[in-house]
């Protein structure tokens, strides 16, 4: 990745995510325990076992929340499929990225980074799936700020119309299409890529974009499996943007049936 005045910037690591994640399961515990040990005066009153009763069930709310923090830490470490992760990916999008942001937010915690620690997370509980599908249930979706802004030939809809001049990084993306027979599109924004992932009915996407697409897309695309790859910005964002079209082969490779996969060039 590079930084708006060009100089690179350090890939995004899952740690980040990681021990954000760890502080939220404690602020949850916390909070789980606050909420038995206030009331459990008045609880006491109404019967005398009812402290235990909600003791016990917070127990187990705290438990879960511990667990549920260590598995997708296991998950991730060891790149493995270990229970649930389908689930996991669930609670990460739609409930503990909301809240890591908040307390990211507090502690002082840029978002993008947050963003970017995230998608490190997501590539790596998709990953760990490992998922294969053909083809032609594959969807590469891209920005359309990634093609250079006073090309003449817009390749919005149709990315064989490039001429294959070779200034901007679409080039080599028709490559890696046409040679591993995948659908690669190009988006204008969140609604035109949320009709064409409706209209292609992907197995899996890979998708490049910035943190803040990257994020929104895949929240909006659960349960539909999403690699995302960071675009560089060296003329800062939405404009000229490219991506290194190595990272998408790469993923490509893992996901793509192996029986599909073009052979390596000597």
């Amino acid at each position: 990745m590079t930084t708006v005045e060009g100089q690179p910037s350090p890939q995004p690591r899952k740690r980040l995510f990681v021990s954000l994640m760890g502080i939220t399961c404690l602020i949850v515990v916390a909070i789980i325990f606050l909420a038995w040990w206030i009331p459990n005066r008045g609880l006491a009153n109404i019967h005398p076992n009812l402290p235990h009763i909600v003791g016990l069930i917070m127990v187990v709310l705290s438990g879960t929340a511990i667990l549920g923090t260590g598995l997708l830490v296991l998950t991730t470490a060891l790149g493995k499929d270990l229970v649930m992760t389908r689930f996991m990916r669930l609670m990460v999008i739609k409930f503990l990225l909301p809240v890591i942001e908040l307390v990211g937010r507090v502690i002082g915690i840029d978002k993008d980074r947050i963003r970017q620690s995230f998608i490190a997370m997501n590539n790596s509980l998709v990953i760990s799936q490992r998922m294969k599908a053909p083809p032609d249930r594959i969807l590469v979706l891209l920005p359309h700020c990634i093609q250079l802004s006073d090309c003449e030939i817009k390749v919005t809809g149709d990315i064989h119309k490039c001429v294959q001049c070779g200034r901007c990084t679409i080039k080599g993306l028709v490559d890696i299409g046409i040679r591993y027979a995948v659908d690669i599109s190009v988006a204008t924004g969140g609604t035109l890529a949320r009709k064409v992932i409706v209209e292609k009915r992907p197995k899996l996407v890979l998708a490049v974009a910035c943190e803040r697409d990257l994020t929104s897309g895949i929240k909006d695309c659960y349960p539909l499996p999403v690699i995302g790859i960071l675009n560089e910005r060296p003329h800062g964002p939405c404009f000229n943007t490219v991506v290194d079209v190595q990272k998408i082969e790469a993923a490509l490779r893992l996901v793509i049936h192996r029986d599909e996969q073009p052979e390596t060039a000597p």
